[in-house]
């Protein structure tokens, strides 16, 4: 063999160990001007990104502030209420009479209801019952609920159901959150998986390129055959192929982590040629048997199902104690102390006077069946059956994701390291191949099988990889919440 052939087939040998190391470190060996022109996106940045400006993040934090608006409505049955009449009446040139009528009503949270007003009427035929001083008659008295409203009323229960769903918005964020997140950690994954690949075949081809010249060269000396550059080529054929599939993905997944980025104002962002996924997060971490126990209890108390079905069934616990007092009769006491003059003397608190001067009103009154009031406590009390034997479900239904999601984990797991044995494994008989070739011993068909093996096995390694970093997401998002750092 000549000098220049030994050369080439040095350099054929160093190109095949380059082409065997690890992603990261064949990074490492590019020009520095080339690393500085590329900008790795982590994961981690990514998350921040879709959570600053991402439209359904927005509609998340929408959530809560309309539960939020939600239970200020409902706080405004307790305003006070200020109401004023006037009626005048005259009928052939007579004057009937002239009513003026004012009130101030004031509920209270724990049922009954201040009251003010102040009343001046006057005319000719004025009924006698209505009539006040005449500087008009004020008074001020409470309405107390001793049947119906008592314990509970409907304003109560519309505060306390709003109350609670501040929590079901919560969850409901939490869980739009959860979904968003986890299907763009995994279209990361995936568009990390097919960079890999892309530089993978890029550099199965410049390995197969600089073959093919070498093969050529060796072919004019009359120290190969003819044939071998036909198979020389055909894998460099085979590799532009591969690599043109990669790079149809990697385009494809690229724009599929672009849809994730947003910027103020709901402006869609783009992904820069330049950026590209870092290549850390996929790393083997095992996660302690006692974590597992962890995140279950962490899930029954914080899944955002299991959240929201709890506060559903508190809500119709509130909703049943309502009904529950709607079979109650309807039994109202009212008292007014009364004042002639509009702002109340000093006098007006005495034992004296409020014995001589009020108003004392009692109502009742109830349905003789209550079949309304005895339906609607029946119908809330099988929504909340139907409700526990929900939770009931989901529970199981949570824990079992959790374990298949963990199970996944250790499974991915194991069959990482088993591959990256079977890579070290191609990766010696692809070299030993080659030493073979040097020396005569083999055929350019087996090195380019032997390399078609370690190619096939880096590329299970990298997709178990990203099976593998998606399995971590998918067993947070099982146990309810994907932290993001």
């Amino acid at each position: 063999m000549t000098l220049k052939n030994k050369y080439i087939m040095l350099l054929l040998a160093l190109l095949l160990l380059v082409s065997g190391m690890p992603i990261a470190q064949a990074q490492v060996q590019r020009p520095q001007q080339a690393q500085d022109s590329i900008r790795a996106l982590t994961l981690r940045d990514f998350h921040r990104l879709i959570l600053q400006h991402h439209p359904v993040a927005s509609q998340a934090a929408l959530l809560t502030e309309q539960a939020r608006q939600e239970l200020r409505m409902a706080r405004g049955t307790l305003d006070p209420v200020i109401s004023s009449k006037v009626y005048r009446k005259e009928y052939n040139g007579k004057e009937y009479y002239n009513l003026w009528s004012n009130t101030l009503r004031v509920p209270t949270w724990f049922g009954p209801e201040l009251i003010a007003g102040y009343d001046q009427t006057q005319g000719q035929y004025l009924n006698p019952e209505a009539s006040t001083p005449e500087r008009g008659l004020s008074y001020a008295g409470i309405s107390v609920p001793l049947g119906q409203g008592l314990f509970i009323d409907e304003r109560r229960a519309i505060i306390r159901q709003a109350d609670l769903m501040q929590g079901i918005a919560e969850a409901d964020r939490v869980k739009l959150i959860n979904k968003l997140l986890l299907q763009a950690t995994k279209d990361y994954w995936d568009w990390l998986l097919f960079f890999r690949e892309v530089q993978l075949y890029q550099e199965s081809l410049e390995l197969a390129e600089f073959r093919l010249r070498g093969v050529r060269i060796r072919v004019q000396e009359g120290d190969l055959a003819a044939i071998d550059t036909v198979e020389a080529l055909t894998a460099v054929q085979d590799r532009q192929v591969m690599l043109q599939q990669a790079q149809l993905a990697y385009n494809n997944t690229r724009l599929m982590v672009a849809t994730h980025l947003w910027g103020p104002d709901q402006v869609p962002l783009e992904l820069q040629e330049s950026t590209v996924p870092a290549l850390t997060g996929s790393e083997l971490t095992s996660l302690p048997q006692d974590s597992v126990q962890q995140l279950l209890v962490i899930a029954k108390a914080n899944h955002p199902d299991l959240r929201k079905l709890s506060l559903k069934g508190q809500q119709l616990e509130v909703e049943q104690r309502f009904a529950a007092n709607k079979l109650l009769p309807k039994l109202n006491a009212e008292y007014n102390v009364l004042q002639s003059d509009f702002y109340l003397n000093s006098d007006v608190l005495e034992r004296q006077h409020m014995g001589a001067n009020y108003k004392l009103g009692v109502s009742f009154s109830m349905p003789l069946f209550l079949r309304e009031e005895r339906g609607k406590l029946q119908l809330t009390k099988a929504k909340q059956q139907a409700n526990s034997l929900q939770l009931v479900q989901a529970v199981r239904e949570v824990e079992n994701n959790v374990l298949a999601a963990f199970n996944e984990w250790q499974a991915l797991e194991e069959q990482i390291r088993l591959q990256e044995r079977m890579v070290e494994n191609a990766e010696t008989l692809r070299n030993g191949e080659t030493i073979r070739f040097q020396n005569g011993e083999s055929s350019l068909f087996l090195v380019n099988a032997r390399e078609v093996k370690l190619m096939e096995a880096q590329l299970k390694l990298y997709a178990l990889r990203a099976k593998y970093a998606k399995a971590k997401t998918t067993l947070y998002w099982s146990a309810g919440e994907i932290s993001v750092d």
